[in-house]
C-alpha cells in the first residue's frame, strides 16, 4: 500500500516504455490497425494502463482506467480530421525518472510519461509530430486561401449583367465547377497518410 501511494505521489506509477517494432504484434493496439489498407505502426508507447499507437494514419489510444482493471476505452483519432498542435517535450530533472511528451490532437490534450532512459527515441517522435503539425498548418492555410479565391471569383461573376437564360446556364456551370474545385482542393490539402514523415524521423 505504501509503495503504491509513494509511486502516485512521485508520479512514477504509470511511466510508459517505448515498444520496439519487433514487439508490436505483442500489443493490444496491433489488433486495431487497418493493415488491410496499408496502415502501419511507426511508434508505440505502452504503460501499465494505456497504449499510445502512432500509425501513418492515426493515433490509436487504448485508455485504461487503472492497472487493476482490464477494461479499456479505444479512441482512434485520424490525422485528416484531427490536427496536431502544441507539441512539447519536457526533459527530466535530476531526480525525475521520466520525460514527458505533450501535444494536442484535435481538441484532446495528451501528456505521456516515458522512461527517461528512452529520451533519444522519444525525441524522434517529438520531431515527427512537429513536422506533421507544420504540414497540417500550411495545408489549412492554403485551403483557406483557395476558398477565399473562389468566393472572390463568384462575387465578380455576380456583378456582370446577363440575360435570364445566360444566368441560368452560368449558375449550372458555376455549380458544377465549384463542386469539382472544392473537392479537388480538399483532396489536395487534407492529408491522410503521414508515413513519409514518420519514416524520415523515426529511427527505431
Amino acid at each position: 500500500m505504501f509503495g503504491k501511494l509513494a509511486a502516485d505521489v512521485l508520479g512514477i506509477s504509470d511511466i510508459g516504455r517505448i515498444v520496439m517494432p519487433e514487439d508490436y504484434n505483442k500489443t493490444d493496439s496491433d489488433d486495431y490497425v487497418f493493415s488491410e489498407e496499408n496502415e502501419k505502426i511507426y511508434f508505440l508507447i505502452k504503460s501499465k494502463t494505456d497504449e499510445y499507437c502512432f500509425t501513418n494514419r492515426a493515433l490509436i489510444h487504448l485508455d485504461g482506467t487503472s492497472a487493476m482493471s482490464k477494461k479499456r476505452l479505444l479512441r482512434r483519432s485520424p490525422y485528416y480530421t484531427h490536427r496536431v498542435h502544441h507539441v512539447h517535450l519536457e526533459t527530466a530533472g535530476t531526480i525525475d525518472l521520466d520525460v514527458e511528451i505533450k501535444f494536442h490532437l484535435g481538441d484532446r490534450e495528451y501528456s505521456i510519461d516515458v522512461d527517461k532512459k528512452q529520451i533519444e527515441l522519444l525525441k524522434d517522435l517529438y520531431k515527427a509530430l512537429l513536422k506533421i503539425a507544420e504540414i497540417q498548418h500550411d495545408n489549412a492555410h492554403a485551403l483557406e486561401l483557395s476558398y477565399k479565391g473562389l468566393d472572390s471569383a463568384i462575387g465578380a461573376m455576380g456583378r456582370v449583367t446577363r440575360t435570364d437564360n445566360q444566368m441560368a446556364d452560368q449558375l449550372r456551370s458555376l455549380n458544377e465547377y465549384t463542386f469539382g474545385y472544392l473537392h479537388s482542393q480538399h483532396e489536395k490539402y487534407t492529408r491522410k497518410d503521414f508515413g513519409e514523415v514518420y519514416e524520415k524521423f523515426i529511427n527505431t
